[in-house]
C-alpha cells in the first residue's frame, strides 16, 4: 500500500510539473492577445468592436450585433425601456403597430396612452382615442387603423373644418374622410404637404447644372469640370482627388480608387471628424475623447500634427469655412455649435441647447451652417453664419443622422442615417427629399460622408470600409478600400474645386464675434 501511495505521489508531481510548464508557456503570451483594444471611454461589443459609451442603451444598434442595446436598465432619452428583455428601442417604434419588445410591451394600451401624452401626434396625423397616431388620410376609410377603432367613428364630420385637415394647401372633404390636393405645378408629399415640381430633380440625371426646356433636360457643368459626352456626368479637371480618413492608426490618405494608401500621421487617437482647407493644403481633425483640434500641413515634409486649438471634449463634427477662414465644430459635451477664426483661434459659441449633436457642414457662399442631431428630437437644421434665421430642414422620418455633406453645385444636403441605414438628400430649403442609398450591407455604422462629381462616399465602421455609390440613385456600389483592422471615422475629399472661390458673405468671423448669441 505504501509503495502504491509513493507511486501516486510521484505521478501527481509529474502532473503538477506538466501543469506548471503549461502555465509558464501560457503566461508568456501577451495578455491582450485576441482582445479588442478599446479605451476606457468605449464599450466592448460582443463582436469585439469598440463603440462610444454614449452609444450604450440609446436604441441605436451601434455594435451591429445589438450587444450595446441589451442588459439595459436605464435607457437614454429618445428610447423606450423593454423591461422583460432589458433592452431599449427607439421612441419612434412605440405604438407603431409592430412589437419591438420581446413581450410586446411597446404596443400595449397603457403604454400607448401614457406615451401619447408625452408624444403628441404630428399635424399630418389623426390622434386615436387611445393615443395612437395614424395618418390623417386613414381617417374614415372603412378600415380600422386605430386599435380602438376611433379613426372610423363620427365619419359624417367635415375633417377639413379643423386645421384644414392638416393639408398645406387644399383639403377636400369626402363622404368618408378627406384628401389633400395641390395647385397646378405642385405635387403632394407625405399625404399632406405640397411642393413645387422641379423637372430637373425629378429626372435627376445632371451632376451639376440642369436646364429644363420643352419637356426635356439639358445638362452642363460648372467652371473647372468637363461634361462627359452622352451623360450628365461632370468630371473635375486640375489633378486627381484624394480622400483623407481618420482611423485609430492615424490619418490615412488614398486616391478615390482606393490605391496608394499611406499613413500621413501615426498619431494614435480614437478616430473622429476631419476637415480641410484646400487652398492651404491643410487638414484639421479631432478625437471625441479629448478637447484638442489638430492641424497639419500636407505641404510639410514631416507631416507632424500640431495642436491648433484647445476646444471641448466630445467633438463629433468639423467643417471649414474656406471663404472667411473659420472652423465650425459641434460637441456632445457642450451640446452646442462652436466656431473659431483660423487666423487667431478666437472662439465663439454660436448655437447652444442642442439635444444630441452629431455632424456639421458649412456653405459660406450662401452664408449657411448646417448641423444634425440624433436622439428623441432627431433633425437637421440650418442657421446663418451670424447665428440668426434658424430653420429646420428635416424633422420627420429621420432617426440618427450621423453625418452630413453638401453637394454645392446642386444646392443639396446629403445625410447618412445609421438608424435607418440609408443615405438621403434634400434641398437647402427642406424641399425635394429623396432617399438615395438604402441598406446594402455597408451602411450599418456610417461615420463620414462626402460628395464629389457623380458619387457619394462614406466610411462604414462595421466593415472597416470606404464605400461609394451613384449620388442620384445609389447604384454602382463600390468598396474601393477595406482598411483591415483600422476602423474609419471622418473623411474628407481633397480637391480645389470642392471649395470654389467667391465673394465674402459679409458675415465672417469678425462680424459674428461682436454679436450676442
Amino acid at each position: 500500500m505504501r509503495a502504491r501511495t509513493l507511486e501516486d505521489a510521484e505521478q501527481g508531481m509529474e502532473h503538477l510539473g506538466a501543469f506548471l510548464l503549461l502555465w509558464t508557456g501560457v503566461s508568456c503570451l501577451p495578455l491582450t492577445e485576441g482582445f479588442p483594444k478599446c479605451t476606457v471611454l468605449q464599450f466592448v461589443c460582443a463582436n469585439s468592436r469598440c463603440v462610444s459609451l454614449s452609444s450604450r442603451c440609446d436604441a441605436v444598434n451601434d455594435c451591429g450585433d445589438g450587444s450595446d442595446e441589451i442588459s439595459c436598465w436605464n435607457c437614454t432619452n429618445g428610447s423606450f425601456h423593454c423591461v422583460a428583455s432589458e433592452s431599449c428601442v427607439s421612441s419612434s417604434s412605440v405604438c407603431d403597430g409592430r412589437p419591438d419588445c420581446a413581450d410586446g410591451a411597446d404596443e400595449q394600451l397603457d403604454t400607448c396612452t401614457s406615451f401619447s401624452q408625452a408624444q403628441p401626434c404630428a399635424r399630418s396625423e389623426f390622434t386615436c382615442t387611445n393615443g395612437q397616431c395614424v395618418p390623417n388620410s386613414w381617417r374614415c376609410d372603412h378600415s380600422s387603423d386605430c386599435k380602438d377603432g376611433s379613426d372610423e367613428e363620427d365619419c359624417d364630420h367635415n375633417e377639413c373644418a379643423v386645421n384644414n385637415g392638416g393639408c398645406s394647401h387644399t383639403c377636400i372633404d369626402l363622404p368618408f374622410g378627406f384628401r389633400c390636393d395641390c395647385p397646378k405645378g405642385m405635387r403632394l408629399v407625405q399625404d399632406t404637404h405640397c411642393e413645387v415640381v422641379d423637372q430637373c430633380l425629378d429626372a435627376d440625371v445632371c451632376d451639376q447644372i440642369c436646364v429644363h426646356s420643352n419637356g426635356s433636360v439639358v445638362c452642363d457643368c460648372q467652371d473647372g469640370y468637363q461634361l462627359t459626352a452622352g451623360t450628365g456626368q461632370c468630371r473635375a479637371t486640375g489633378g486627381l482627388a484624394h480622400v483623407a480618413v481618420s482611423t485609430q492608426e492615424g490619418i490615412k490618405m488614398m486616391d478615390l480608387s482606393g490605391s496608394e494608401e499611406r499613413n500621413i500621421t501615426d498619431k494614435r487617437l480614437s478616430p473622429g471628424p476631419v476637415s480641410a482647407l484646400n487652398a492651404h493644403n491643410t487638414l484639421y481633425w479631432s478625437s471625441p475623447e479629448n478637447d484638442i483640434i489638430y492641424r497639419m500641413s500636407l505641404d510639410s515634409g514631416d507631416h507632424r500634427p500640431a495642436v491648433w486649438l484647445k476646444a471641448s471634449k466630445g467633438i463629433v463634427g468639423l467643417a471649414v469655412d474656406w471663404i472667411h477662414e473659420s472652423l465650425y465644430w459641434i460637441s456632445t459635451s457642450t451640446r452646442a455649435l462652436h466656431m473659431a477664426s483660423l487666423k487667431n483661434t478666437k472662439q465663439r459659441l454660436l448655437i447652444s441647447g442642442l439635444s444630441k449633436p452629431t455632424a456639421v457642414a458649412v456653405q459660406p457662399l450662401l452664408g449657411y451652417v448646417f448641423w444634425a442631431e440624433g436622439g428623441e428630437s432627431a433633425r437637421i437644421e440650418r442657421v446663418g453664419l451670424d447665428g440668426e434665421s434658424r430653420f429646420a430642414l428635416v424633422v420627420s422620418f429621420v432617426r440618427n443622422p450621423v453625418a452630413i455633406s453638401l453637394d454645392i453645385p446642386r444646392g443639396l444636403l446629403y445625410w447618412a442615417d445609421s438608424g435607418l441605414r440609408s443615405i438621403s438628400r434634400v434641398l437647402f430649403d427642406g424641399q425635394y427629399r429623396k432617399t438615395v442609398v438604402e441598406s446594402n450591407g455597408y451602411l450599418d455604422q456610417p461615420f463620414g460622408l462626402a460628395i464629389f462629381e457623380s458619387r457619394v462616399y462614406w466610411s462604414d465602421q462595421l466593415t472597416n470600409s470606404i464605400c461609394s455609390a451613384d449620388k442620384h440613385n445609389g447604384t454602382m456600389l463600390r468598396v474601393p478600400q477595406r482598411l483591415g483592422s483600422a476602423s474609419p471615422a471622418g473623411l474628407v475629399i481633397l480637391h480645389p474645386l470642392l471649395q470654389p472661390a467667391g465673394h465674402r458673405h459679409g458675415l465672417g468671423y469678425e462680424t459674428v464675434a461682436t454679436r450676442a448669441v
